[in-house]
């Protein structure tokens, strides 16, 4: 177990430097200079040289590389252009309110697309069936920024259930936390329930038409147990692939969300950062979920080896 994790994070490392690299001549090959945005239209050319001799930007573009390249492998990200802070003290107060918004998200999407698709299966060509296939091929269309702009009118403006926008953070209190984040892991979880529910639906209908499913009700076993010990272990394989994509998706729209809401999180720091051309900034963000998007996919290869013995970890 050991060997195939330290094989896989080895096989991972291109997936987080190319990223990188590209970011790195995208962000100083576009238009536009950090110096100018920190100082404004009314400084004068002497001053712009000055800070961009202190950033380093006057240097040639092979030399930022390399200097940039020795920052990462010592993981000396630099400091915030902008905030003059550490890139790496900056980040993490981000990355919490994306993480909590993706493992909220994540959950509402586990739940009803869990649930809905086992019934829907269960049901097969019943009424609820189609009624549920309706509902999720209806919710899959939805735009994630127009269902995010219906749950505030909604919710919030009409019903006043919850705020339209802002975050308070759990040590402020637990409730009024979660309050803030209802709305936008809605917004972003149903389209991912939806596939859930597809996914679960027709995994489950191959396991349920398997010989020994038909054994185990002939033996006279419950059905509860014949559902979950024998269907949804075997038909959760599929469905563990999807729930990893849809980490990786519920990361990237986080992005649009968080603006909608006002969350300070990793898609609005990434925004302001790029607008501002803070470079330590953006590759720092990049670099954060590159590696979250790794040991996302680790750990669901390793989940893949507990819910199926006969796949081995080479």
């Amino acid at each position: 177990m050991g060997k195939y994790i330290r094989r896989r994070l080895l096989h991972a490392l291109p997936t987080i430097f190319i990223p990188l690299v590209l970011v790195f001549f995208l962000l100083r090959l576009a238009p536009g200079d950090p110096a100018v945005q920190i100082l404004g239209d009314n400084a004068t050319p002497e001053q712009i040289a000055a800070l961009r001799t202190q950033l380093g930007l006057d240097q040639p573009l092979p030399i930022q590389f390399l200097l940039w390249l020795k920052g990462l492998f010592t993981l000396q990200l630099g400091d915030s252009l902008f905030f003059h802070k550490p890139v790496l003290e900056l980040i993490p107060a981000y990355a919490a309110v994306t993480l909590q918004l993706t493992f909220f998200a994540l959950v509402i999407a586990m739940v009803i697309g869990l649930s809905a698709g086992i019934a829907a299966s269960l049901l097969r060509g019943k009424i609820l069936d189609r009624g549920i296939i309706g509902v999720m091929v209806f919710s899959i269309s939805l735009p994630e920024f127009w269902l995010a702009l219906v749950l505030i009118f909604v919710f919030a403006v009409t019903l006043r259930w919850f705020p339209v926008a802002g975050y308070v953070s759990f040590d402020e209190g637990v409730w009024a936390s979660l309050a803030t984040l209802v709305l936008p892991a809605l917004a972003i979880g149903v389209r991912q329930a939806a596939l859930l529910t597809r996914m679960t639906r027709s995994a489950m209908l191959d396991v349920l038409d398997e010989p020994y499913v038909t054994t185990a009700r002939a033996q006279g076993l419950p059905e509860a147990t014949v559902i979950g010990r024998y269907t949804l272990r075997t038909a959760a394989v599929p469905v563990v692939t999807v729930i990893g994509l849809s980490v990786s998706y519920l990361l990237s729209g986080a992005v649009a969300i968080e603006l909608i809401f006002s969350l300070p999180g990793m898609g609005k720091l990434l925004v302001d950062a790029v607008s501002r051309r803070d470079y330590p900034v953006v590759e720092g963000s990049v670099l954060t979920i590159a590696v979250t998007l790794v040991v996302v996919n680790l750990i669901v290869d390793l989940v893949y080896a507990w819910l199926d013995p006969r796949i081995r970890l080479k």
